[in-house]
């Protein structure tokens, strides 16, 4: 049964600050900063899980991940559909979107709330400067 209070982004910031600065997909490291299950779950495990999320395996991140959209041959490499995989697909090649922690459903909707207001806002406003700056226009007519 999962947990009905979901994580505070304010008490991981420095650590989510810290992975979205990566070149790494990061939702593995979401998924496990995650509310996880609570202490009535039903799973057959003697770990305790609280504060994990384990990946379902649905492969969600790896459908919305633009890398392995531009490269499909990638794919090639793995048949497992899990944020493990994407990770070892991607590796450092990560364009730092985001888009593979917010189609993840194991981490938690806070979390993806302050990504979406700090890190893609962030992301968005660097794209913006230098779409309208000087030097970048003048390098594309050369």
């Amino acid at each position: 049964m999962p947990l009905r209070e979901q994580t505070d982004p304010q008490h991981v910031r420095a650590i989510l600050q810290i992975i979205l600065a990566q070149n790494r997909p990061p939702v593995a490291r979401c998924r496990l900063l995650s509310s996880g299950l609570g202490p009535a779950h039903m799973l057959k495990v003697s770990e305790q899980l609280a504060g994990c999320k384990a990946c379902l395996g649905c492969g969600c991140c790896m459908d919305v991940c633009p890398v392995l959209v531009r490269d499909p041959k990638r794919r090639l490499r793995s048949e497992a559909r899990s944020s493990m995989a994407l990770e070892t697909l991607v590796g450092e090649d990560c364009d730092r979107c985001g888009n593979c922690a917010l189609a993840c459903p194991q981490v938690d909707p806070t979390l993806k709330v302050y990504l979406v207001q700090t890190h893609l806002a962030e992301g968005m406003a660097e794209l913006l400067a230098k779409a309208t700056s000087e030097e970048l226009f003048l390098l594309d007519l050369a």
